[in-house]
Parts: structure tokens; C-alpha cells; sequence
């Protein structure tokens, strides 16, 4: 049986906490993942502009086992800074990888584009995004605020107004009820949703996610009877775009680094799944998963791909959950302020 777990948020693992911080002003912020004990990492990437620090430890033939902490961050290229100060949080609490005498914290971290939301990026030769990591770690906890929160606090879905609207920070859980001598399993995702595709299915107010999902976290909005996807045709404007979304992926399924790997490879479809189009040349799309290590897996292979498809399903929840939850970033409206729920 599979059920939503308590809190419907990546913390719904046991063993995990997550800290947000933002700047108002600015209109950005930073998510940070942090497992109490360091946690076996895997990564994918598959976006056409991608932005990551670290990310090539979490290789199955690389050095390191494991990693004490993933950031997401707003900010761009600036936004890689908020790891650094992520690193000092950890040091300073003796935290990291041993080497010698030397402790060196593992925090592989990805970016998103959120430089032409409107915020006042006059920062001057200190960018805020150092300190914002420190204060996130501060604030890591249990719950996890949602919206216009962490690394969705600036965040967009689609290119331009007056298509575009608010993204945010989104997370979803499943739990994979003990059966058959299996223990319990969860799975989640936390999304920092800033895709340059849509998150809604043309003309309507249904989230491309619809089909996934559960009790109405998403305002519970379905397409009319007798709608067909049209392909794709859209123009974006010249230039550069920046957009990316980014996904972090928990479970407390024990799993090595290759396992990881294919879970990530398998939550990237979750994506597919809730924007459309995805990957594009302009995203930096990429999912982290995180295993704690509780539950050591009876069967390996088949288990191993229903998490990774638990994996795909809570990715696509989230990030509708994330523009779900979010307000509006005037001029870019939200969309429960452009799809309000009638009042009975």
C-alpha cells in the first residue's frame, strides 16, 4: 500500500532537515538540504544550462561515499556562492570529509536564473548569496515553508508576461507501506520550480500534473472531458533565457551511489511529466537524490525501481505544489490570484 506521508514534504524522511532563507529586496533565496549523518548523493542533469558546484563527487567512481548537505540557490552563477558559506556552517560544526587533520563538507549544489524578476540586483561586490547558505543552515528544520520560500522565492514559470507566473518552492512525499516482510519505505522530492516551459496544460487551469495528484494539494483543478494535447508551438523571445528547475529526491531506502543514480535518472521524468517543454536549451534542469540508509532493500532490482518511480511521481507533485503554493511577485501573478477557488 502506498500512502502520502505525514507532512507531504521531503522531511517526511527521518534523518533530514531543510533551512530556507531569502532576501525580499533582492527577490532570491536559498534552499539547503542537510542529513543529520552524511548521505550517499546521486545526480542527473539534464538541462541545456546547467549551473553546479561539487556535482561531479557524487560520481559511482569518484572519491567520496557520501555528502553533508545540498544547496539550491537562486541567484545564477552568483547564487554558487551560497555553498561556500554552506562549507563554513559545516566546518565550523566539524563537519565534513577527513583528510588528514582537515574536515571538507561535500555540498554539491545547483542554480537557478531569477535576475529578471523585478528584484533590486544592485548588490554591489558582495553578493548576498554566502550568507544566505549560513542562514539557511540556521534555519533548517522539519517543516518546510512552501511558495515563495528558499530558492522558489524568486522563481517564474514560462518566458514572459502575460503568460508567465509566480513559480516556488514545492515538495510531495510517498510512503511504501511495510508488506510482504518489507519495512516501510519514503520516498519525496522538494522542486525550486523556475521552468521557462508551462506548468499548465494550454487554455485551462489543470496542471500538466494533474493525473498525480493526491487529496487535492494542487487545488484538485482537471482538464475538460475530451481535451487533446496539441503539439508544441510556441516563440520565445531573442536572447538569452535563464530558467531551471531544480529537484532534490529522499528516501531512507539504503542505496549506493549507482542505485542513486538511476533513481535520479528515473525522477527526471517527473519533470516531463509536470512542464512542458522540459530540458530545454535555456534550463539548468537537474535532480539530486539522498539516501539516509535506514532500510537496507529485500530485492534490489525491483525495489529499486519502484522507488525510482515513487521518484518520478512525487517530483511531478511538487512542482505543482510549488507554483500552487506560491503569491503573486508583482507584475508576475500568481496562480491562485489568476485561478481563485470559488468560495462556497
Amino acid at each position: 500500500m502506498i500512502s502520502v506521508g505525514a507532512k507531504n514534504l521531503l522531511t517526511d524522511v527521518p534523518g533530514l532537515l531543510v533551512g530556507n532563507a531569502e532576501n525580499v529586496k533582492i527577490r532570491t533565496g536559498v534552499t539547503v538540504v542537510l542529513p543529520e549523518k552524511p548521505a550517499v548523493c546521486g545526480i542527473d542533469i539534464r538541462g541545456g544550462a546547467p549551473g553546479t558546484r561539487d556535482t561531479d563527487a557524487s560520481d559511482p567512481t569518484c572519491l567520496a561515499d557520501t555528502v553533508d548537505a545540498v544547496v539550491l540557490s537562486g541567484g545564477s552563477a552568483f547564487g554558487l556562492d551560497a555553498a561556500g558559506g554552506v562549507m563554513s556552517w559545516l566546518t565550523a560544526r566539524g563537519r565534513g570529509y577527513p583528510i588528514g587533520k582537515a574536515v571538507v563538507p561535500i555540498v554539491p549544489s545547483a542554480i537557478l536564473f531569477d535576475l529578471s524578476n523585478g528584484g533590486d540586483k544592485d548588490w554591489g561586490d558582495t553578493p548576498p548569496y554566502r550568507s544566505l547558505g549560513m542562514l539557511a543552515c540556521d534555519n533548517a528544520h522539519d517543516h518546510i515553508a512552501l511558495g515563495n520560500a528558499g530558492a522558489g522565492f524568486g522563481a517564474t514559470v514560462g518566458f514572459a508576461l502575460p503568460k508567465q507566473m509566480s513559480g516556488g518552492l514545492g515538495s510531495a512525499s510517498f510512503v511504501l507501506d511495510a508488506e510482504d516482510g518489507r519495512p516501510n519505505v519514503t520516498v519525496a522530492a522538494l522542486a525550486a520550480v523556475n521552468p521557462v516551459g508551462d506548468v499548465l496544460i494550454p487554455e485551462t487551469n489543470a496542471f500538466w500534473a494533474w493525473p498525480f495528484e493526491q487529496a487535492g494539494e494542487f487545488g484538485g483543478r482537471r482538464p475538460k472531458s475530451g481535451w487533446a494535447q496539441a503539439p508544441f508551438d510556441d516563440q520565445y523571445p531573442g536572447g538569452v533565457i535563464g530558467n531551471t528547475t531544480l529537484v532534490v529526491i529522499a528516501t531512507d531506502a539504503a542505496l549506493t551511489k549507482a542505485q542513486a543514480k538511476r533513481v535520479a535518472i528515473m525522477a527526471h521524468d517527473g519533470i516531463a511529466r509536470a512542464i512542458r517543454p522540459v530540458h530545454t536549451p535555456f534550463d539548468g534542469d537537474a535532480t539530486f537524490v539522498l539516501s539516509t540508509g535506514r532500510v537496507h532493500l529485500r530485492d534490489p532490482l525491483p525495489d529499486l525501481a519502484r522507488i525510482g518511480s515513487l521518484a518520478a511521481d512525487c517530483t511531478a507533485r511538487a512542482i505543482a505544489r510549488g507554483v500552487y503554493e506560491a503569491n503573486d511577485l508583482d507584475p508576475i501573478r500568481s496562480y491562485r490570484s489568476l485561478y481563485p477557488v470559488a468560495k462556497p
